[in-house]
């Protein structure tokens, strides 16, 4: 029997037409993913990054818009590295109702920089939630002058990345930084709460460094370094209605440890409590040579309640044994502290201690009133040029023309 060519195309278009079909058909990406349907055990105890991981996956490679769920429950991960360099770049959220906690041994996550790290994300949203680093045993060994303990690892990284949101998240026991924010744009980190204990070394509550347009508000960070650290590279970083304390308060810096470095540029720090802090508003730059600078700052509306350094400018900061006998390099111009009340328990409230071969200029202090307890309250400033205004404790020391009330 011979076939025409005929009767041979008609079966292979309902073919053609019949997979056109089929994939049409095929089962879209969930629009919510929960981790317990990937592995996940929310009993603290078995490991659940590859489950984590698995349902970042799934959302990175979605086209639609994908909300990851972590459930009530207690979620033990390890090092986990969030990539998105390979997503589709639709929005992801991320909803927590349980906690996330590392391994009970500090030397598992102790040994990578980051425990939770995104890298080159966009769109990305954390809300509610808990991290529990567990960082009280490598605090032990670290202030037991422990020589074998390592350096530790910064809770939550984001780096590369834009459109962040932190919305209620609870970050606790870091063993180092709790939230960094690194080469990153567009970030907005919202009713936050950070806990560590007061003697806990290096847990910075939120780093910024080298990143654009960052808004830190209504969050409450107890820690035992600096509640927020600003570091080279940061332009326009406005952070406001913060509760500090303890910690060593809200820094911009430190500032040129190496020459070649990028400054800080339009900074708005905006109705802060410091309670019981080591600093209040300071600014720190290394004594050493530098081209960086720091630049339009604003420190306004800002309570102090028994603050070693309400006000502090200390361009010799070190870390370094010995120290090098070097006058800082970093340019430190308009800066305004307006509006800043409260109680030193120190003698010196203000302190402005600037370099001599790059002195401050701009400084202006307007409506500030600090007094110490049971004694005058005092400020120093060297090489610090700019006015003053309504002004106590009342010093002569900013060259130029100072009024007082």
């Amino acid at each position: 029997m011979v076939y025409s060519t005929s009767c041979l195309i008609l079966p292979l278009a309902l073919i053609f037409l019949y997979f056109i079909l089929i994939s049409s058909l095929a089962l879209p990406t969930p629009a919510t993913l929960n981790v317990l349907s990937y592995g996940a055990k929310p009993d603290g105890t078995k490991d659940s990054t590859k489950a984590f991981l698995a349902a970042w996956d799934v959302a990175c490679a979605s086209a639609n818009p994908t909300t990851i769920i972590v459930p009530t429950g207690r979620f033990m991960v390890g090092n986990i590295v969030f990539q998105g360099n390979k997503c589709k770049q639709a929005p992801i959220s991320i909803r927590i109702a349980g906690s996330i906690v590392a391994p009970g041994d500090f030397r598992v996550i102790a040994s990578s920089e980051h425990w939770i790290s995104f890298e080159d994300v966009t769109d990305v949203s954390i809300y509610g939630g808990i991290l529990d680093a567990q960082g009280a045993s490598l605090w032990k060994c670290k202030n037991n002058g422990g020589h074998n303990c390592p350096t530790g690892a910064k809770s939550l990284w984001f780096s590369g990345s834009n459109n962040i949101n932190i919305n209620g998240l609870t970050s606790i026991n870091s063993q180092k930084f709790h939230i960094v924010i690194d080469t990153s744009n567009n970030v907005n980190i919202d009713g936050v709460k950070i806990s560590a204990d007061a003697d806990s070394p290096n847990t910075d509550g939120i780093h910024v460094d080298s990143s654009h347009s960052v808004h830190i508000t209504n969050s409450r960070i107890a820690t035992g370094d600096d509640c927020i650290s600003i570091g080279p590279g940061s332009t326009s970083v406005f952070i406001q209605n913060i509760k500090c304390g303890p910690g060593h308060g809200i820094s911009i810096g430190s500032l040129g440890r190496v020459e070649e470095e990028q400054g800080v540029d339009n900074v708005t720090v905006s109705d802060v409590d410091f309670t019981g802090t080591d600093n209040g508003v300071r600014i720190k730059t290394w004594g050493k040579n530098s081209k960086s600078f720091a630049k339009n700052i604003v420190f306004q509306h800002i309570n102090m309640k028994m603050v070693k350094n309400p006000i502090i400018i200390d361009q010799h900061y070190c870390l370094d044994k010995p120290c090098p006998k070097q006058e800082s390099g970093v340019k430190v111009s308009n800066v305004r502290y307006e509006d800043i009340r409260g109680t030193s328990n120190t003698e010196m409230a203000v302190l402005l201690d600037c370099s001599k071969e790059e002195p401050c200029t701009g400084i202006v202090m307007d409506n500030v009133n600090l007094v110490s307890v049971n004694r005058p309250a005092q400020a120093s400033c060297d090489n610090a040029n700019g006015s003053a205004k309504d002004v106590v404790p009342f010093t002569p020391c900013l060259r130029t023309e100072i009024n007082t009330i």
